[in-house]
């Protein structure tokens, strides 16, 4: 393993392209969240009595920046990612120069993990501004989009290493990443769901993501916050190695 502050080479030319087309990029992972907090926060949630003492749309906020997060790095470092392997040549490019393929991959993970706490950030502010955000806890959940983005960038990438074609991506989305999005709690509690579903449930990052998230937005930080950050620390830490064996595996075999 190869890997040193060259990653920040890395992440700083992504960045570099993304100020000259962020406006395209932001519509999408910043649009969607609002439709959703407009037309099932405050449409349907009319029709929705208090969930655990609170409205609907507050229950479904802080579920929205985890989702909004996810989705923003899972498509950076799928969609984009490939599109710089396979058809743009960059990676190539780069390790051209003294960045090890390793950093090419590292770099391309923390640029993912960058989007994730950049849309997460926004729908948080967003909700703020819509008197939705009572605790001054919340200042903390960029911190917990951190682990969230770096966990589906590790996801996104070991998918990137994986497929012969840039379809096949719709597999990743429709097989893991929406059953993520709909079964994590983000739309409703899961305690009314059979228990094989709460038991699976405990295995998807997301899960832990908005289960941190929506009391850190509330103000209702517990102790069970600890337990949660430390699966989503070993989750990212088993999934580090992954999408650098795959990757190099990929390019170098």
């Amino acid at each position: 393993m190869n890997i040193s502050y060259r990653v920040w080479k890395v992440f700083w030319r992504n960045f570099v392209v993304f100020r000259k087309t962020w406006m395209t990029n932001i519509m999408f992972n910043f649009l969607e969240p609002l439709l959703y907090l407009a037309a099932m926060g405050y449409g349907m949630g009319y029709y929705i009595p208090d969930i655990k003492g609170m409205s609907y749309l507050q229950f479904l906020a802080p579920g929205l920046i985890a989702s909004s997060a996810m989705w923003a790095t899972a498509s950076e470092c799928t969609y984009d990612s490939f599109v710089r392997m396979k058809f743009q040549k960059t990676y190539h490019a780069i390790v051209a120069t003294p960045v090890s393929l390793d950093e090419v991959v590292v770099g391309e993970m923390l640029f993912g993990t960058f989007k994730s706490v950049l849309y997460g950030t926004v729908i948080l502010v967003v909700i703020f501004f819509l008197g939705l955000v009572p605790s001054p806890a919340a200042l903390f959940v960029p911190l917990v989009l951190v682990l969230c983005g770096f966990i589906f960038a590790e996801l996104g990438m070991i998918w990137t290493g994986l497929v012969p074609k840039i379809d096949t991506f719709s597999y990743f989305f429709t097989l893991i990443i929406t059953p993520m999005f709909l079964f994590a709690g983000v739309f409703f509690p899961l305690d009314a769901m059979p228990a094989v579903v709460r038991n699976l449930a405990w295995f998807i990052p997301l899960y832990h993501v908005v289960e941190m998230v929506r009391p850190l937005v509330l103000g209702q930080v517990t102790p069970a916050l600890i337990g949660h950050a430390l699966w989503l620390l070993c989750f990212a830490a088993v999934f580090f190695y992954p999408p650098l064996y795959l990757l190099r595996r990929r390019l170098t075999g």
